[in-house]
């Protein structure tokens, strides 16, 4: 069931959007208002809050083009071949032998230039 995004956004989407913002804050401004209420009934508030938020949201132009880009980037990563725990121990391995190769490589280069640079500056050496 895929619903077509209309072209462009509307001022009710504007409204929609902006509707979906304030009950999010008004969730957490609730969190810190209500601070005889018990921990776990404001974080309610705020979870349906944002809950309640977010479905607004979702019907103005801007939610339906975040949802429609959520749903392909969800086909996009079924797409992806992940590799094998194997694969990854050798990528990992590879990984760590070429930083050792190249710190041991900058550390032997670095050592030899101040040698060098003291040498030419009659500095010791």
């Amino acid at each position: 069931m895929t619903d077509q995004v209309q072209e462009n956004a509307t001022a009710l989407d504007a409204l929609k959007l902006a509707a979906g913002v304030v009950i999010l804050a008004a969730g957490v401004a609730g969190f810190y208002l209500l601070v005889e209420l018990p921990i776990w009934l404001r974080w309610i508030i705020v979870l349906a809050a944002l809950v309640l938020g977010a479905l607004v949201g979702l019907q103005s132009y801007q939610g339906k083009t975040f949802w429609q880009f959520v749903q392909s980037s969800r086909i996009e990563l079924r797409k992806v071949v992940w590799p094998t725990g194997k694969e990854t121990q050798q990528v990992t391995l590879v990984v760590f032998v070429m930083i050792i190769a190249l710190g041991l490589f900058f550390w032997g280069v670095d050592s030899l230039l101040a040698f060098l640079t003291k040498w030419l500056t009659g500095r010791g050496g």
